[in-house]
């Protein structure tokens, strides 16, 4: 068990062939014949009729009649099968997704930035947006105005008219209930228990689904990223808070509340350091970006004056650390254990086949040197200790909205594509 680092510093994830997860035989089962064709072809990018049947295990007539359905309701299409071989007579037909049959945006709701990305039905990113915010707490209403900003920046700059968007997939930090769309609890919120969901869906007329930032992120992975092959998978993130998603059977698992996995605020020391959430001892207390400064200011090492310098400051710290400082050095040194404390717990209790580290302190690697992954072997017990794979990607602030583009699309094959809402 190490630590691997993959570069990915473009932050942008296409889709090479298909995209969405691709889907096991016990993960397709739950599904009805008409969505397990479509989840295929999408995933496929582009596929025989013949070769869903074989896949699926169903009649060709079964095919045939089925994806006659969704040909007719404009979501597939007919195209020119891709092929190696040169042979007489018409070419093979193959389906594939119709890209401009519907929509969606994914944002990231920061306390730095905002940003959304505008895809179509194929999965390609059209157009992305950014926009620079405080890390004052806002109400909703503040909270709307500015993500409404953002969407008529990026339908603008995708020369595409709002009204087009059939779905509205958003990523923000704290604790969020996706089935209800309520956010419980965030930093960037002054209230609790505030339906965002809601208040979003009846502001654009157009569905948005709301869910934590960390679970926004697996969905990239899942959807357009190595995570497509994989069945089992977990990502942790460290930004400014600590987060989780996990994958388990090609599928999100979120708790039977919408609200699990909250890792950055499972408990790693009694009566501890304060937590943004108001508790302590939480994980997020001493690893986050904001715990990692705390630390420096009480070893009285100059403290940051503005929030927003927050990121400059860290760079300077670890500059220090490199150079060979004991009080800097000291810092990461101990946010890297409790670190690997996190991993080998996420290992013990869901037993991923990877584990995916993604996060602006990633880039200081006395949180996951030698001494770091020597502390977390010890931690996991003997055979998770070689079988899980652990990677630190880089991925860039794009990849949460575009993991919210797949939070939308999730929404729109479940009501129009599958029950033709």
């Amino acid at each position: 068990m190490s630590v691997k680092i993959i570069e990915n510093s473009s932050g942008t994830i296409r889709p090479s062939e298909g995209y969405g997860p691709i889907l096991r035989p016990t993960a397709r089962e739950t599904y009805s014949l008409r969505q397990q064709i479509f989840e295929l072809v999408r995933a496929s990018g582009r596929i025989a009729r013949a070769k869903i049947a074989r896949t699926l295990n169903i009649s060709p007539g079964s095919v045939t009649a089925l994806t006659a359905e969704l040909i007719s309701d404009g979501f597939l299409r007919e195209v020119e099968e891709i092929s190696r071989e040169i042979s007489r007579g018409r070419p093979p037909v193959a389906l594939e997704l119709v890209p401009d049959a519907l929509y969606v945006i994914g944002v990231k709701l920061s306390d730095e930035v905002h940003t959304a990305t505008l895809t179509d039905f194929g999965g390609n990113a059209l157009a992305s947006a950014s926009q620079i915010t405080n890390a004052d707490k806002k109400t909703a209403n503040q909270l709307l105005s500015e993500t409404e900003v953002l969407i008529k920046k990026v339908c603008e700059s995708a020369k595409l008219p709002q009204k087009s968007i059939s779905a509205i997939g958003v990523g923000i930090s704290g604790i969020v209930n996706y089935t209800t769309g309520v956010v419980s609890w965030s930093p960037l919120l002054e209230d609790l228990d505030t339906p965002l969901g809601n208040i979003f869906s009846t502001h654009f007329e157009t569905p948005v689904c709301i869910d934590n930032d960390a679970n926004v992120l697996t969905l990239a992975e899942l959807w357009f990223g190595a995570g497509r092959a994989l069945s089992n998978f977990a990502v942790i993130t460290i930004e400014h808070g600590v987060g989780m998603g996990f994958v388990s059977d090609n599928r999100l698992f979120r708790g039977a509340h919408s609200m699990g996995l909250e890792l950055g605020h499972s408990k790693v020391h009694l009566d501890g350091a304060l937590c943004r959430c108001g508790q302590r001892g939480c994980l997020e207390a001493y690893l986050a970006d904001y715990a990692l400064a705390r630390e420096a200011s009480t070893a009285l090492i100059t403290p940051p004056t503005k929030r927003q310098n927050l990121n400059d400051y860290l760079k300077d710290l670890y500059e220090m650390a490199k150079l060979g400082d004991q009080a800097s050095l000291k810092i990461f040194k101990r946010a890297g254990r409790y670190l690997a404390v996190a991993i080998s717990n996420v290992i013990h209790l869901f037993d991923p086949k990877l584990i995916i580290l993604s996060g602006k302190p990633m880039q200081y690697e006395f949180l996951y040197d030698e001494e770091m992954q020597t502390e977390m072997r010890s931690l996991a017990l003997y055979k998770s200790r070689y079988d899980t794979q652990i990677e630190i990607q880089s991925w860039g602030s794009m990849v949460w909205a575009r993991g919210a583009t797949a939070l939308a699309l999730t929404e729109l094959t479940k009501t129009v594509v599958v029950e033709g809402h």
